[in-house]
């Protein structure tokens, strides 16, 4: 996203305080919505409750068709629909400030906020405290998680044969009757696998993705060490990021469990993925997860 992009979101973004109606689109959660979707849309989800930001979870057939962008997940807050983490992170930095302006702020308000979460009567967006460095780095790290677990998983959907045919294709077109249900999903894997050729990921096997995220996770391991975020008490979009995508992988029933084991290999990630679940999902109604077998890591 451009800076005048940037800019020109979060001017717009400022004109309101954040609703009680903001609603988050993603596709059905029980029948249909893939490992790469629901990571996203768990990334979304923990960011906005970390920002302690009301948001109705709305599961739609057509919800990438819906996406100005084509992904998921999609917000829609008041006359504005913004799609992504990235672009959501800087809608809402400019609406934390207008929920706090326009609303202010009660003592049941600060109550609603777990601990370490970084909004605040003022307004702080959670990676505000963050030095230039520190910024510079949360975003290298983000790039790092989109570039490696992400695409690995679009890999494991749609170029794995046993994975793609097994659960893949059924999921994604299970909403639609023959023969649209054929034509759309043999579409979005043509799409993906166009993709994986031009960044280089088509030649790749099955073992060397597992390879790439065992690097991706040990990377993780080694910035988060013994904090409990990766900048130590607070959680910022990177916290969000990785759990939203760890915690997927985790309770997600694949054709292989090598993913998920690849995780689990580092024990200070999987208490990272549990504390975040017990701070921001343990006490609320889990609607958020998608596919069958998915449990608590608690």
């Amino acid at each position: 996203m451009s800076l005048a992009a940037e800019a020109f979101v979060s001017q717009m973004a400022a004109a309101e305080p954040w609703p009680d109606n903001a609603a988050l689109y993603q596709p059905l959660k029980d029948d249909q919505i893939l490992l790469s979707d629901c990571a996203s849309s768990l990334a979304v989800q923990a960011y906005l409750r970390m920002c302690n930001l009301p948001v109705q979870v709305c599961c739609r057939a057509n919800a990438e068709h819906m996406s100005p962008s084509g992904k998921v997940p999609f917000i829609h807050v008041g006359n504005q629909v913004v799609s992504e983490l990235g672009p959501i992170v800087q809608f809402t930095k400019a609406k934390v400030r207008g929920h706090v302006s326009g609303w202010g702020f009660s003592s049941s308000d600060l109550q609603l906020c777990p601990e370490g979460s970084a909004v605040s009567p003022q307004g702080h967006s959670l990676s505000e405290g963050l030095d230039d460095v520190q910024r510079a780095e949360m975003k290298a790290y983000m790039e790092l998680v989109n570039n490696m677990l992400l695409t690995a998983e679009l890999y494991i959907q749609w170029c794995d044969d046993a994975t793609a045919a097994q659960i893949t294709r059924p999921r994604y077109s299970s909403p639609y009757s023959w023969p649209l249900n054929h034509i759309l999903a043999y579409q979005k894997q043509w799409e993906v696998r166009r993709k994986m050729r031009a960044i280089g990921w088509a030649g790749k096997s099955l073992e060397q993705v597992y390879e790439d995220v065992g690097q991706c996770c040990q990377a993780l391991s080694q910035r988060l060490g013994t904090q409990q975020y990766f900048f130590n008490k607070q959680p910022t979009e990177l916290d969000a990021l990785v759990f939203g995508h760890l915690f997927t992988i985790l309770t997600t029933q694949l054709t292989s469990d090598e993913l998920g084991e690849k995780i689990k290999s580092y024990s200070n990630l999987l208490s990272f993925c549990r504390r975040i679940e017990q701070n921001y999902f343990q006490e609320q109604e889990r609607t958020f997860g998608p596919l069958p077998g998915r449990q608590s890591l608690l």
